[in-house]
């Protein structure tokens, strides 16, 4: 690799010859300015603009302006004469943890070679003294016109130097925060983690550059004739609020079906969640409790009841026989509930004997009809019905006759 620059590390009293290689290189690629109405190269040219004559690199030096406009000429030896100690010298002022460091303040990337055979024994020693204590060395060099901050730190078995950005270059974020107040729940925060979770980790090396492949395939396909644009699926942007406790659990279930290879968990994890927008938060399913299914024997049970009633009281003749039945029943029931034991019960029954003597062919239809089935229970109180009317008419002779 070449280097771009040649000098010294200071260590103190130790000076470290060293050349300094770019340790990064841009894979982008670059297009040029044409005319679009006939392709024509559109070039930038550099002309004086005293002659308006073109000037070649090897004739173009620096000059500062003034407020007034006149230039004033500076050469390299003009620079090289500085008097700072870091015009040709990477001088080493600090060393301190690297999680001190603000990745905002990270600019370029280098490595620092060995220069010549008598730099190998104090840049190993550099080189083990940051690996055994674990730090990075704040360090000021000039490069390109202008003294700059770097950060060295061992890389494998190479020094690398950073170059840092002076505090005062990097902006305050004001105004960038969101102005509202935002609360986030605790369950939307565990939705996060696992989804953070379910993403895990990533092979840095394993990521590359989509769009430029994309641009190569297109500049083949352009060049051999056979490129056909195709329209780019790209879903509108909407402004609309969404469900972010919808749109977590989607992702989650969407980065473990990724995970598990569309099978497994995206099966047990049901239908995805809609994203939905945020509209008074109203969530009609889950507010409102589905009904519990009601069994087969339930109703049939409930059916079976109302038509026993019914027949009962058909074949009872009056409502009073019927009504003093049942409260007889219900006085029975909560006697009981309430504890008075058999006691209660007995003179209950007692006291309404005549009611239940008179009703006794109403218990005996519905005891029937209960016995003969739910299917049947209809059926069963026509039948309990037509035979009591039956027993009225064969009772009703022998009543005159006695007479």
């Amino acid at each position: 690799m070449r280097s771009i620059w040649n000098g010294a590390i200071s260590f103190g009293l130790v000076s470290i010859p060293i050349k300094l290689v770019n340790a990064t290189e841009s894979h982008s690629i670059s297009f040029r300015q044409i005319h679009v109405s006939d392709g024509g190269r559109v070039r930038y040219r550099k002309v004086c603009e005293l002659d308006g004559e073109e000037v070649p690199a090897a004739e173009i030096g620096k000059g500062y302006e003034e407020a007034d406009g006149s230039i004033v000429p500076i050469t390299d030896e003009d620079l090289a004469r500085l008097p700072i100690p870091t015009a040709k010298t990477i001088e080493i002022v600090s060393f301190v943890p690297a999680e001190e460091i603000d990745p905002l303040q990270m600019d370029a990337a280098y490595y620092l070679a060995a220069n010549g055979a008598t730099a190998a024994k104090p840049y190993t020693l550099l080189r083990e003294a940051l690996k055994r204590s674990r730090k990075v060395a704040i360090a000021k060099y000039a490069l390109r016109g202008r003294e700059r901050l770097g950060m060295l730190r061992v890389v494998d078995d190479v020094i690398a130097m950073h170059g840092l950005l002076w505090p005062d270059e990097i902006r305050q974020p004001e105004g960038v925060a969101p102005e509202a107040s935002v609360t986030v729940r605790e369950a939307e925060l565990d939705l996060a983690d696992a989804l953070m979770a379910t993403l895990g980790e990533v092979e840095i090396a394993s990521l590359h550059d989509d769009y430029r492949e994309a641009v190569e395939a297109m500049l083949a396909a352009k060049t051999g004739e056979g490129f056909e644009p195709a329209e780019a699926l790209v879903e509108p942007a909407g402004g609309q609020v969404i469900d972010l406790m919808a749109a977590l659990e989607s992702s989650v279930r969407a980065a473990r079906a990724s995970r598990a290879g569309g099978s497994g968990d995206s099966a047990e994890s049901g239908a995805p969640a809609e994203v939905t927008p945020i509209r008074g938060r109203r969530t009609p399913a889950a507010s409102a409790p589905a009904p519990k299914a009601v069994g087969g024997k339930k109703s049939t049970a409930s059916t079976g009841a109302a038509k026993k009633t019914a027949a009962g009281a058909k074949s009872g003749g009056g409502g009073k026989k019927s009504t003093a039945t049942a409260k007889g029943a219900a006085a029975a029931g909560s006697g009981a509930r309430s504890g008075g034991g058999a006691g209660a019960g007995s003179r209950t029954r007692t006291a309404k004997s005549t009611s239940t003597a008179k009703s006794a062919s109403v218990t005996k239809s519905a005891s029937a009809a209960k016995s003969a089935g739910t299917g049947r229970a209809s059926a069963s109180g026509t039948t309990a019905g037509a035979g009591a009317g039956a027993a009225a008419k064969k009772a009703a002779p022998r009543k005159r006759s006695s007479a």
